[in-house]
């Protein structure tokens, strides 16, 4: 879809079209189930995260005030009922200068499970930019636009998160032995 379209789209859904509305979640539900997928772990719980979150999006609709964010706004309350589902995040695509200059898809079932498991292990706001970053290639700004936060913040959270990575699978590799 283009983008002047969406946008027609999305002025239309803001003054109260289900249909219109109904169209842009066709045109976003695989993402939205992508991204769902990657916080919760598990199909049925994916589905529900994305249904809170377009039946939340669609009563308030209305409170978007630029067209233009859609996606970006319909992100934020797609994490935010996974979230209150105290549901936990998966794996991301690639973390270049953690995981050895591979990618994630060449990547051992153990070493994917290794960082699967060190990035559950990271606090909320790492493993959110972790996950918008790598999996879903947000830009910086996108992500501070996400979680509501300056891009420095983002900036830091990202390097924070990278940092303790290595450290929980160093130590990982390390009691193993």
């Amino acid at each position: 879809m283009n983008t002047v379209k969406q946008l027609k789209l999305v002025k239309k859904a803001i003054k109260g079209s289900p249909d219109a509305y109904g169209e842009l979640i066709k045109e976003y539900q695989d993402y939205l189930y992508k991204t769902a997928y990657l916080y919760v772990k598990n199909d049925e719980m994916a589905l529900d995260a994305v249904g809170t979150a377009v039946l939340k999006s669609y009563l308030q609709i209305h409170t978007l005030r630029n067209p233009e964010y859609f996606k970006t706004w319909i992100t934020r309350i797609l994490i935010n009922a996974a979230y209150d589902e105290q549901r936990k995040l998966i794996c991301y695509s690639e973390l270049s200068d953690t995981l050895k200059e591979s990618s994630y898809e060449e990547m051992s079932l153990e070493e994917k499970y290794d960082i699967n498991t060190a990035v559950t292990r990271l606090p909320e706001k790492y493993r959110t930019v972790i996950i918008l970053k790598y999996f879903n290639e947000f830009s910086i700004k996108e992500i501070a636009d996400i979680m509501d936060a300056p891009e420095g913040s983002v900036k830091a959270y990202l390097s924070r998160a990278r940092n303790e990575l290595r450290r929980i699978l160093k130590e990982d590799y390390i009691y193993a032995d």
